[in-house]
């Protein structure tokens, strides 16, 4: 069975016949051939990263270490992430901050400078998610914003058609999308990874003032002008760092140089964020799910549901006024044995009603045990209600239970 990853979720190729076995492969060539390579493509060869194509691009799945190998070091020491292949845009022009408020749900204006929030680009029809992101209110004069690789095109076509229609009464903004053969991105987890950055920044950052979700530029193992989030997608203290392309690939040498940094790949990170109880898109949110149900109305200030024109606004709050019939839930297994995956339908154990499915799951290397994430009916979703998913034909008990699952190592601010 071969595995790779595409558009955010798991497909297998069962080779069952000669036939069916060639064709398969030839499939799995075409994509790998159309995939592009990030700037640390050869690096990642180098340093014995197994490549796999994922949203486009030809990605390291894991390294010499077992991925829960890799997902341990990540939770003790740290590790280096490369994430290039998402998407990163500069966003300018006077009216940038109302352009981005038409299009997310954030409270743009009153962000503060140099902060960072998690965000959503909603449907307006629908009230689903179309893509979660990270926009940053620079000290200069732009907003800086990271979305999902698998989503690009969708969300650039999204952006550009509404700069258009925003433009067009004469306001003043402007897109700059970085390609990732001029911009990379880097992500730096773990609770060493403060420590390990600060040897190799310029001695005027202070990296012990840089609290979790907020943002400075930076001189980067003597690359200045680098783009620093404190944020990271493990629930560690982390970093993400933005770099130009054609330094990228020293910048990752000289990081993994230092004793306690470890390279990781997709596999760890996947692990790593079901761990801390974030959201795939594609698999955990998508279209089909709102932020009520998808328990992400936090990302949606005050202010903004009472001035009730943020994007979906009206399916939304008229969601959350009601009720949603179904919700996010964090799931574990009662007993050992296979891991319940994304798609295993969850039933209630009085009467063996179906109640919702399972979005994400795998075995915990933190926490010794199976876990998973998935929606069911609200009537089920209090923490510690059993109810059992159905893998092969045979019932697997589990219990709801609160997330994340393993408790998060930010560096915030003190109170």
């Amino acid at each position: 069975m071969s595995l790779f990853k595409l558009n955010s979720r798991l497909i297998f190729f069962k080779l069952r016949s000669p036939g069916e076995c060639e064709r398969n492969t030839l499939a799995a060539r075409s994509y790998a051939n159309d995939a592009r390579k990030t700037r640390l493509h050869e690096f990642h060869v180098r340093h014995g990263g197994k490549m796999v194509p994922f949203a486009g691009y030809m990605m390291a799945v894991k390294y010499a270490d077992s991925i829960a190998s890799s997902h341990l070091h990540t939770r003790r020491q740290c590790s280096l992430f490369d994430v290039s292949h998402m998407l990163q845009t500069k966003i300018h022009g006077k009216h940038r901050e109302q352009f981005m408020e038409r299009i997310c749900v954030t409270d743009v204006q009153n962000l503060g400078t140099g902060k960072s929030a998690l965000s959503l680009f909603i449907d307006d029809q629908t009230g689903g998610i179309l893509d979660d992101l990270i926009i940053t209110k620079t000290d200069g004069n732009y907003l800086y914003m990271v979305t999902n690789a698998g989503c690009k095109e969708q969300d650039m076509r999204m952006l550009t058609e509404e700069l258009s229609a925003f433009k067009s009464s004469g306001q003043d903004v402007s897109l700059e999308f970085l390609d990732s053969d001029e911009q990379s991105l880097l992500a730096l987890q773990g609770p060493r990874s403060a420590d390990v950055l600060q040897s190799v920044v310029d001695k005027s950052t202070d990296l012990s003032k840089l609290y979790f979700m907020d943002s400075i530029t930076a001189t980067v193992c003597g690359v200045p002008d680098c783009r620093v989030n404190r944020c990271g997608y493990t629930g560690e203290d982390g970093f993400e760092i933005s770099v130009p392309s054609d330094r990228v690939e020293a910048i990752a040498e000289s990081l993994v140089a230092h004793d306690d940094v470890k390279l990781a790949g997709l596999g760890a990170r996947d692990t790593l964020r079901l761990e801390a109880g974030m959201c795939l898109h594609g698999a955990d949110i998508s279209i089909e799910t709102t932020p009520v149900e998808a328990a992400l109305m936090w990302t949606i200030s005050r202010k903004r549901r009472d001035e009730r024109r943020f994007p979906g606004a009206s399916v939304i709050l008229k969601q959350l006024s009601d009720g949603a019939q179904r919700k996010r839930v964090g799931l574990v297994q009662k007993a050992h044995g296979a891991p319940v995956r994304g798609g295993a339908v969850l039933f209630n154990v009085v009467d063996g009603e179906k109640i919702g499915s399972v979005t994400s799951g795998c075995p915990s290397p933190t926490l010794s045990q199976n876990i998973a994430m998935g929606y069911v009916d609200s009537k089920f979703a209090k923490n510690g209600t059993e109810i059992q998913a159905e893998v092969r034909g045979q019932k697997i008990p589990m219990v709801v239970t609160k997330m994340p699952f393993v408790k998060s190592n930010y560096y915030s601010k003190p109170k």
